[in-house]
């Protein structure tokens, strides 16, 4: 393990980021998993927290098995080889994308709770998620980012594999990443306490991202 928490991550990750607070940029975390390490990014960095709602596209009968993903813009990536193994038809597709860009909206709702997007026209931008598995949902949300006119994007991760670190790095402008093993064996197997992230979490850390005051943030755990 390489890591206590999501938090402690973030921690240890900003350390790896620090190079880029010069460049004032935004912190965009993919929800959940992505958030709390993304917070001690933001705060670390002194930089504002958004999020960037991105779901995977599950095989059909087999949801955990990703081969796409979408993000919140209905920017979207598929694993053709992947879905062909798997059966996914154009119909299927149709409808899981239809599916979860519903629970996209549900999420971006809630998470921001009235609060407008960060522009991020023209800005670097180091988007943030709790490890890189196969790489699809933050290859999404990085197209996503560049759709939205970030000039610069910086993903970074606590741990990841090198092909995927190698697929995103094609269209992203770096690649951070703390801890990069032979075998990922699942982004858990990095954690002490890889316990799930509320909606709830996620609306109190964004909340207090957007409080601005160094002081508003919670302790560190």
């Amino acid at each position: 393990m390489a890591f206590s928490d999501r938090r402690h991550a973030g921690r240890l990750l900003a350390d790896r980021l620090l190079v880029f607070a010069a460049e004032r940029p935004v912190v965009v975390a993919l929800p959940r998993g992505g958030v709390p390490v993304a917070f001690e990014v933001a705060r670390t960095l002194g930089a504002p927290l958004d999020i960037l709602a991105v779901r995977k596209l599950g095989a059909p009968g087999n949801p955990e098995f990703g081969v796409g993903a979408i993000a919140e813009d209905g920017t979207a990536v598929l694993n053709r080889p992947a879905a062909r193994r798997v059966g996914l038809t154009a119909d299927v597709l149709d409808a899981t994308v239809a599916r979860e860009a519903t629970e996209l909206q549900r999420r971006v709702d809630r998470y921001r709770d009235g609060r407008d997007r960060i522009d991020v026209r023209e800005r670097t931008v180091i988007a943030v998620d709790d490890g890189l598995a196969t790489g699809l949902t933050v290859l999404a949300a990085v197209r996503a980012l560049r759709a939205a006119g970030a000039a610069k994007i910086i993903v970074a991760v606590p741990v990841g594999v090198t092909e995927s670190i190698a697929r995103v790095r094609a269209d992203a402008d770096e690649v951070v990443c703390h801890t990069v093993p032979p075998e990922l064996h699942g982004v858990g197997h990095w954690y002490r306490d890889f316990s799930p992230v509320s909606d709830d979490e996620v609306v109190g850390l964004l909340a207090a991202a957007a409080a601005s005051s160094p002081d508003s943030y919670p302790d560190a755990r």
